[in-house]
């Protein structure tokens, strides 16, 4: 096997399932200023595999990795309220949003998503919600500086975020909407972000709206709808929303959230038959959660009664981020993501089973043995025999609640934009209101 400096080594198959990450980085050339084969130094500059590259050149080129949820995260570690979701830390709280973007840098994230989810003025403000105080240009300007200052400590490029409304939700019209989409995007440019992404539409009508203004500032365009393969929340099918977005614009079609890894991907195997039956290429996304959803409907995890306080037993482990990492690579997939409940560790065990593809390991896999490897080192001898793939790729975890079921039976009140329970508004959601709602559960 060939070591020098100038060659990518690569173990066979046999070798890598049984070998230790320091085995790995012992045999290969890494990604440069990543890590040196004869200390194991890792370098803070966390460097890319796509040095000076944007993201459809990297697209072209091989895989991109993008990072994790940052609002169930931030909101476990006391820094987001749960209800609005709102992305006022960076503002309030600013070191806890950097550091949870350095964690994933150094877990391999090709992407630092800057954290402007749910930041459009409307939802800032939206049932007394007290974050549009800081203004809507100043929170979506400080997430683009946090993750720049991140990202530039690696070769990572920053996106700016925007999802949908409550304006939509109330009934808005295109014009009204747009006017909410556009002052993120003004503060998108004035920060300079590399690219765009909508994200978290259940309309493909409102996510192309937002495509549409997007694509008015001359940057590339990501699309990702929080649907499944039955299409979005007005019937539109999945293959039918993919052309739509193709065709509003946008360079980088998918989906991410409220499924786990095995709806989401098939939601994108509909998306890319309905592109390819369209004669349209463009690149495919996924970002979906981390937890499992086999018992979802059309709504996703939201319709689940564990949503969102009681979900940890359905988390993903990393061997099933090994898992959905292949399988998303194979189907073509190649911005391959991650979205609410993907922590930097999961990230990890993505760029780890990418590792061949992009002939580099994460700087995080400094001190993770990959397969177990390193319970090698364990004191206990039965520990130590899991030290090896094939027990951790066909263990199936138990929950250790007795009574806990299998499935969950999801709330399903079929309700959707232009219903009047979804009108939002300004004022705060008063105790007679959630009495009315209670009552409907």
């Amino acid at each position: 096997m060939t070591t020098g400096n100038d060659q990518i080594c690569f173990l066979s198959s046999k070798d890598f399932a049984s070998a230790s990450t320091t085995a790995v980085i012992a045999s290969w050339k890494i990604c440069p200023s990543s890590v040196t084969t004869d200390s194991l130094h890792i370098d803070s500059n966390f460097s890319s595999f796509f040095p000076n590259q944007g993201i459809l050149e990297r697209l072209n080129e091989g895989v991109v990795i993008g990072d994790g949820g940052f609002v169930f995260a931030l909101e476990k570690r006391g820094y987001v309220k749960a209800g609005p979701w709102t992305p006022e830390a960076v503002i309030e709280y600013p070191e806890a949003v950097k550091q949870l973007h350095r964690e994933f840098l150094r877990a391999g994230s090709d992407v630092m998503q800057c954290f402007t989810f749910y930041a459009s003025e409307d939802k800032l403000e939206n049932r007394g919600n007290k974050a549009a105080q800081h203004g809507v240009g100043a929170v979506n300007e400080a997430a683009c500086k946090i993750a720049r200052e991140v990202a530039n400590e690696g070769d990572a490029l920053i996106a700016g975020g925007m999802c949908q409304t409550p304006t939509y939700l109330s009934g808005g019209n295109k014009e009204t909407v747009q006017i909410e989409f556009q002052k993120q995007a003004d503060a998108f440019v004035k920060c300079g972000v590399d690219f765009l992404i909508c994200e978290y539409f259940e309309h493909v009508e409102e996510a192309t709206w937002a495509v549409e203004v997007c694509k008015k500032t001359g940057m590339a365009v990501a699309a990702t709808l929080c649907i499944n393969d039955e299409g979005d929340m007005h019937g539109v099918s999945t293959a039918d929303c993919a052309v739509k977005l193709a065709n509003a614009g946008a360079d980088i079609i998918g989906i991410n959230c409220h499924f786990d890894p095995d709806a989401t991907l098939a939601g994108i195997r509909e998306m890319k038959r309905g592109l390819d039956e369209a004669g349209l290429k463009r690149h495919l996304m996924s970002q979906p959660l981390a937890f499992k959803t086999p018992d979802v409907n059309k709504q996703g995890f939201i319709d689940l009664p564990e949503f969102p306080f009681a979900l940890e037993p359905r988390i993903l482990t990393r061997w099933d981020c090994h898992r959905y990492a292949r399988e998303a690579y194979d189907l073509g997939v190649r911005y391959i993501g991650a979205c609410c409940g993907f922590e930097p560790y999961h990230v990890r065990a993505i760029a780890e089973e990418l590792s061949k593809e992009r002939g580099c390991l994460p700087a995080a896999s400094e001190k993770h043995d990959m397969w177990g490897g390193g319970l090698q080192l364990h004191t206990k001898p039965w520990v130590r025999a899991r030290a090896r793939r094939d027990y951790w790729e066909n263990l199936s975890p138990a929950s250790g609640r007795a009574e806990s079921s299998a499935f969950s039976k999801p709330n399903a009140w079929g309700v959707t934009a232009g219903d009047d329970l979804l009108k939002q508004q300004k004022e705060a959601t008063t105790l007679a209101e959630i009495s009315n709602l209670a009552g409907r559960s």
